[in-house]
């Protein structure tokens, strides 16, 4: 006990409350794509909420269209456009989903509200910087790589995957970055 009597620091067994994560100003996200070496639509602004489209590359499939939504105070989402409009019987789609969302635990499948498929993650702002961000879009365009070959159905008519010859990803340089990050989908 301190010579004066008084107990000084939180009590014994409880833990320090983490001071309430700043929010992010839209500048920074800025910032870390152009870190990342990434080329980004002009920002979007509504109610507070900022957006940015993006058009990027996994090693197989390529012009994957990413939209990253920032509220400031709560965190990042990386909204993947996964594949149009599902036009099968939902049902087969719907299981796929349900199994990818297991497979995948860093993601999240859904369907918009115009039957679209669509791939997200999210980054809460505590732990948003620039290479949570790189690894959330590397980990989303490997994934996107991963289940070309279930997806193809939804992309192309007749499923048939375009041949790209030696097309090489515009941003290999963020794949590369994060390879030994996830060597499961990354091949690292």
């Amino acid at each position: 006990m301190p010579p004066n009597g008084s107990d000084i620091g939180p009590p014994r067994g409880s833990r320090p409350v983490d001071p309430a994560p700043q929010p992010i100003p839209p500048t920074t996200v800025e910032g870390w794509l152009t870190e990342l070496d990434l080329i980004h639509g002009e920002r979007v602004e509504r109610d507070g909420i900022v957006a940015w489209d993006l058009e990027l590359d996994g090693r197989r499939r390529f012009d994957v269209r990413i939209t990253l939504i920032l509220d400031p105070s709560l965190g990042i989402i990386s909204w993947v456009h996964f594949a149009p409009p599902i036009g099968d019987g939902f049902r087969k789609s719907y299981r796929m989903l349900l199994r990818w969302n297991d497979e995948f635990p860093f993601v999240k499948f859904s369907i918009a509200e115009d039957g679209r498929p669509t791939l997200s993650s999210e980054i809460p702002t505590r732990f948003a910087d620039r290479d949570e961000l790189g690894l959330a879009l590397a980990r989303s365009l490997a994934i996107c790589d991963s289940l070309l070959p279930e997806s193809a159905g939804w992309l192309w008519i007749g499923g048939r995957i375009p041949d790209h010859g030696a097309r090489r990803p515009r941003n290999e340089a963020l794949l590369a970055r994060y390879a030994e990050r996830l060597p499961e989908l990354l091949g690292s």
